[in-house]
């Protein structure tokens, strides 16, 4: 799963312009109970939904892969995988599928054959969807803000129009992640570089996304609330 502490640019940029912003935990409790109550929309949907707090006891590696990664990372970074891991087994279980170890390619999680799925994190908290014959999928859950004045480097001209509001602006962000890696996992070598490789525009729900290279791949990413933060998703059928 590439992301923006992979791609470099643009997304990093974003990613350092939130840097001094505090982390949210204390807001983790309220997001938590907003993506649970998403649990019938996501169903609706054909997605199995999965969390997992990154101070959670049984967020424990699943398998000797899963160790050695886990072992090789510094200990937030470690308690972040661990927690995603751990979200990503609840959703294949509620899916019906193994509930095993996950292996990864580069930062991207394999997920069993059969299922799509997508895992993120954000203040101390881990989600996780799973889509049992769905071609690629992806989420983002983002509890903490960017600044207006980093509209450009995540959007491009034809998309700052009405983002005026710090909301707005991680709605569209987030948006965009989740966009990114269902195309990500969809189009491989062809899908976008970098968010700015991503148009958007907004729709009742969330936002329409497609690859500014390849227009003709349209996704809807589903938007809404999480607490203090959002939460995004994006199913690409198979």
């Amino acid at each position: 799963m590439r992301d923006a502490l992979t791609r470099g640019g643009a997304a990093d940029r974003a990613s350092d312009a939130r840097a001094t912003r505090p982390d949210p935990v204390s807001g983790r409790a309220g997001a938590e109970h907003a993506v649970l109550l998403l649990r019938p929309v996501l169903r609706a949907r054909g997605l199995s939904l999965g969390l997992a707090r990154a101070d959670d006891p049984r967020a424990r590696p699943a398998g000797p892969g899963e160790w050695e990664s886990a072992v090789a990372m510094p200990p937030p970074r470690r308690r972040d995988f661990l927690a995603g891991r751990c979200a990503a087994r609840r959703a294949l279980a509620e899916a019906g599928g193994p509930a095993g170890e996950i292996p990864r390619a580069g930062r991207r999680p394999l997920f069993p054959c059969g299922f799509a799925g997508s895992i993120s994190h954000s203040g101390g908290l881990a989600v996780a969807l799973v889509a049992p014959g769905a071609h690629a999928l992806g989420c983002d859950l983002e509890l903490r803000g960017l600044p207006l004045d980093s509209a450009h480097i995540v959007l491009g001209p034809d998309e700052r129009t009405g983002v005026d509001t710090e909301s707005r602006l991680l709605a569209a962000f987030s948006a965009k992640e989740a966009a990114f890696k269902a195309f990500s996992a969809s189009l491989g070598a062809d899908a976008p570089a970098t968010l700015l490789g991503i148009g958007t525009r907004p729709v009742p729900g969330g936002f329409r996304a497609w690859p500014r290279q390849l227009p003709g791949h349209v996704i809807d990413v589903g938007v809404r609330n999480a607490g203090s933060g959002v939460f995004s998703w994006a199913v690409i059928d198979g």
